[in-house]
């Protein structure tokens, strides 16, 4: 099936704005959420430039019963045929208190926000018979980073969940994936300062996410050769896995 009544959280900049851009065609409509609304507004006129029909929708994905609303009447107006959870957040961690601060807001954005997000779907598409729902996790979620915990606890709990809900949801005609790209240049990048092996643009990254959907692949991780990398290093016993992820250490400017 081709979607083409697309949902896509995060949709103002990074890799959310750049599937947007990439879905956006004449006959699609495009509901677009994100926090901020003049850098939304931005998308959706490049978005409308292309021809697609869009909704803009800001909220933020932490307000379950908000966004649930929200969703729910765009769903009732445009059945969603897919919807991408994309909204995320990594912030600066550091000593104790701030590693701590860091890690509940981006679990709260990270994986509750994109349940938040994904699960006001099911029920409707169960209802429809089709529909497909993408986590956007990372491969920090299989190789987590040591300056960044809360981020790749959230991200491999959307693993977690979008496997297990995929074969939950099997034979109902609503599948589930999970994206799990590597370094990918945006704004929430930015500030960076470390090694980034195999960084891509947020065009890549969405390319590589839609050519995964459309195969309907569980787990669309890329690039190939570091997600082989990162989905192996769990099995590799710590002593031989120091090293390697000592080079993954980084600060925020």
């Amino acid at each position: 099936m081709t979607p083409r009544r697309i949902l896509i959280t995060g949709a103002s900049r990074g890799i959310g704005a750049a599937l947007a851009r990439a879905y956006a065609g004449p006959g699609i409509t495009l509901g677009l959420l994100a926090r901020t609304e003049a850098a939304l507004r931005e998308t959706a006129e490049l978005c409308r430039a292309g021809g697609a029909h869009v909704t803009e929708i800001v909220a933020d994905i932490r307000d379950r019963d908000a966004v649930r609303d929200r969703l729910l009447a765009f769903d009732a107006e445009h059945p969603v045929d897919l919807v991408i959870a994309n909204a995320g957040v990594q912030h600066s961690s550091g000593d104790d208190a701030a590693t701590e601060r860091a890690s509940y807001g981006e679990i709260e954005v990270n994986l509750l926000g994109a349940l938040n997000s994904a699960l006001p779907f099911v029920a409707p598409m169960r209802a429809r018979g089709r529909g497909q729902i993408a986590l956007v996790s990372s491969l920090a979620g299989f190789s987590p980073l040591p300056d960044s915990p809360g981020y790749s606890a959230a991200k491999a709990g959307l693993i977690a969940y979008g496997i297990a809900t995929r074969e939950r949801l099997r034979g109902t005609g609503v599948s589930v994936c999970v994206a799990c790209p590597g370094y990918v240049e945006t704004d929430m990048a930015a500030p960076y300062r470390g090694w980034r092996p195999m960084s891509m643009t947020a065009d890549e990254a969405a390319r590589q996410i839609r050519r995964g959907l459309e195969r309907d692949r569980p787990i669309i991780a890329f690039p190939r050769s570091l997600a082989l990398l990162a989905r192996v290093s769990a099995l590799v016993p710590e002593p031989m896995r120091r090293p390697f992820m000592g080079r993954l250490r980084f600060t925020y400017d």
